[in-house]
């Protein structure tokens, strides 16, 4: 199953390309937003803190992960409150002006992103748990050879940290900052 690096880097990836190549003005869209992206795609793992919290009434991990937070609710019900917020004026956070409707677009696409990576890598998900038990995933994992199956995804982890962190050296010169 594809980690927490993983989780956070696809979407930040995505929202930082997003963001380089179709944003004009780039102060309508900071950094920070990428960020943000990058750390919601850590959403749907919350169910593992409800795991550690149920596992004293007897559940186990199986029964809590992958159900009602690896679903199509999750992203819709963000996509909701960003268009709720988006008719609201005056609604930024912090000297960044940063518009909570779009913190909630964000928190959609990179628990929607978190969702994807799972049933394409490793797994299935229940994508209308709980009125349907219905699981679909590609599991692309099991069709690697087996010695290779535990290293595909920390490589995979690896690989695109790396070709992240010179995108961004190239792209935004991150050496100036340390």
């Amino acid at each position: 199953m594809p980690q927490a690096v993983t989780h956070v880097l696809v979407p930040l990836v995505l929202i930082g390309l997003f963001r380089d190549y179709f944003i004009k003005d780039k102060k309508s869209f900071p950094l920070h937003y990428v960020l943000i992206a990058g750390i919601a795609g850590l959403i749907p793992d919350l169910d593992i803190v409800a795991y550690y919290l149920l596992s004293f009434f007897g559940y186990t991990l199986n029964e809590v992960h992958r159900t009602f937070s690896h679903n199509v609710f999750i992203p819709l019900i963000f996509l909701i409150l960003g268009f709720a917020f988006l008719g609201i004026k005056n609604k930024e956070l912090g000297k960044h002006h940063l518009k909570v409707s779009t913190i909630f677009f964000l928190a959609g696409f990179g628990s929607l992103v978190h969702i994807l990576l799972d049933a394409i890598f490793a797994g299935y998900i229940m994508p209308f748990y709980p009125f349907f038990i219905f699981k679909i995933g590609l599991n692309i994992v099991q069709y690697a050879p087996e010695a290779w199956r535990d290293s595909i995804i920390p490589s995979f982890e690896a690989g695109l940290l790396v070709i992240w962190l010179v995108y961004m050296e190239i792209k935004h010169k991150i050496s100036d900052f340390i």
